[in-house]
């Protein structure tokens, strides 16, 4: 039997085995604490101590981001012979909407129901340099074993949308320190290499034979040191957009503590953003007080392509007036 809870800054979902916590501060999952066989619970979400604590908006933990997550490399694109000029928050380039991006924003609260929230937002033509007036929303379930979130997106004008959730996980327990011990299984063919600065090549390699294989599964701290002899590291761990082959709902990858606690993920997105945590530095405290370490917990960010307005043989992220955005992601633990 689920519940809701809401007070002033906090929105909790409360079912048999999972329980959410949300902030309409960036439509913000900011606790996921699953019920162990032992009977205890344990929240696998990095977070920050208190809700006043996300207006710094310091790392998009469990943050909604758009209007276009990941990077737009120059903070620019072309639509339909137009150039639009966008704010640059990442050096010359936009990271996850730039910096007055969704995660900031203080989102309506449209509905609430015993195992649901939705939360709602108005983003004004030009907003952080993108055209077209949009309308978004996120709904947030309770579902059999876990919990998903559907984004969807109108516009009255030409645009791009590309929306995720930013959760980092770690399955041993956020304040557990490191994930060098767990193990991810991404079934992608491919991935998309990277400039230093993140921005996509535009090349789609095949991961045969190299430490972005993560088919069979990896365990990180391992893959980590293959990654870095390989070359292909940024920042001395992931940061990279993985392909999923197929269409509609489907797993993305599968990630699993050392503790035995595993976490798969279903959208039906083009693609898996994995990053690492590199930023982590051990000075900022988490949800339990405990600071986290590098590494402290993996975003696993199912999204378009990074960069895709400027790549056309990248899936488009291009929304026209009369369309709907519409996409979905599953968290289910075992």
């Amino acid at each position: 039997m689920a519940t809701v809870t809401i007070d002033e800054a906090t929105i909790q979902l409360a079912g048999d085995t999972v329980r959410l916590e949300l902030l309409p501060l960036g439509a913000t999952l900011r606790r996921f604490d699953v019920l162990l066989p032992d009977g205890n619970w344990r929240n696998i979400l990095l977070g920050h101590p208190t809700a006043a604590d996300y207006e710094t908006g310091l790392g998009y933990l469990g943050a909604s981001v758009g209007r276009f997550a990941n990077r737009i490399g120059g903070a620019r694109f072309t639509l339909d012979g137009t150039r639009y000029i966008l704010d640059a928050n990442e050096g010359a380039n936009q990271l996850h909407g730039g910096s007055r991006g969704f995660s900031t924003r203080v989102w309506d609260v449209e509905g609430v129901g015993d195992d649901w929230v939705e939360f709602t937002l108005d983003s004004p033509n030009g907003d952080q340099g993108f055209p077209g007036k949009v309308r978004v929303s996120a709904l947030f379930e309770l579902v059999a074993g876990g919990a998903q979130v559907t984004y969807r997106a109108t516009t009255d004008a030409p645009t791009v949308v590309n929306l995720t959730t930013h959760p980092y996980f770690n399955l041993d327990g956020e304040d557990s320190g490191d994930t060098d011990f767990h193990q991810l299984r991404i079934p992608a063919a491919a991935y998309t290499p990277n400039h230093d600065d993140g921005i996509p090549t535009g090349e789609i390699r095949d991961v045969t034979d190299s430490a972005a294989d993560f088919r069979l599964g990896r365990v990180l701290g391992p893959a980590r040191e293959r990654a870095l002899a390989e070359g292909i590291t940024r920042n001395g761990g992931y940061d990279h957009n993985f392909v999923i082959e197929g269409t509609g709902l489907r797993k993305h990858c599968r990630f699993t503590g050392a503790s035995g606690l595993s976490l798969v993920l279903r959208s039906d997105a083009p693609a898996l953003q994995v990053y690492t945590g590199e930023h982590f530095d051990g000075t900022v405290p988490g949800t339990s007080g405990v600071p986290y370490v590098r590494r402290a917990g993996v975003a696993l960010e199912p999204q378009g392509f990074p960069d895709a307005p400027n790549h056309d043989h990248f899936p488009s992220t291009v929304l026209r007036p009369g369309e709907e955005y519409v996409t979905t992601t599953q968290w289910l633990v075992s």
